[in-house]
Parts: structure tokens; C-alpha cells; sequence
């Protein structure tokens, strides 16, 4: 899996950022314990639950 950077993430909508956030949850049950995949979704979560947090609220 590759990772997403917090960059990448800044420009997309709430509703991206769920979707993407599902999307890689998904792909994480497939990745065993510390491969590089696995790091890379772990912190791809990460990236999106920052980039999320970061977002103004209406």
C-alpha cells in the first residue's frame, strides 16, 4: 500500500477524506504485521485522521 502524505490530503472534502479513510481501513486487514505495507496504511490513517481534525467545521 502506498502512503498518502499529509499534503495530498489537505485539498480533499470530508467526504473524501471518510471515504479514503474506509478504503484503507479495508486494505489494512489484508497487510501483515510490519511489512512496509503495513506501516505505510498505518500511517496513511494517520495523515487522514490529522488531516481531518485540521479541517474548519461549518
Amino acid at each position: 500500500m502506498r502512503l498518502i502524505s499529509a499534503y495530498e490530503l489537505q485539498s480533499r472534502s470530508e467526504r473524501e477524506l471518510s471515504a479514503l479513510f474506509q478504503q484503507v481501513s479495508k486494505g489494512l486487514i489484508r497487510t501483515t504485521c510490519g511489512t512496509p505495507s503495513r506501516r505505510n496504511a498505518l500511517a496513511t490513517l494517520e495523515n487522514i485522521n490529522r488531516a481531518r481534525v485540521a479541517k474548519p467545521r461549518l
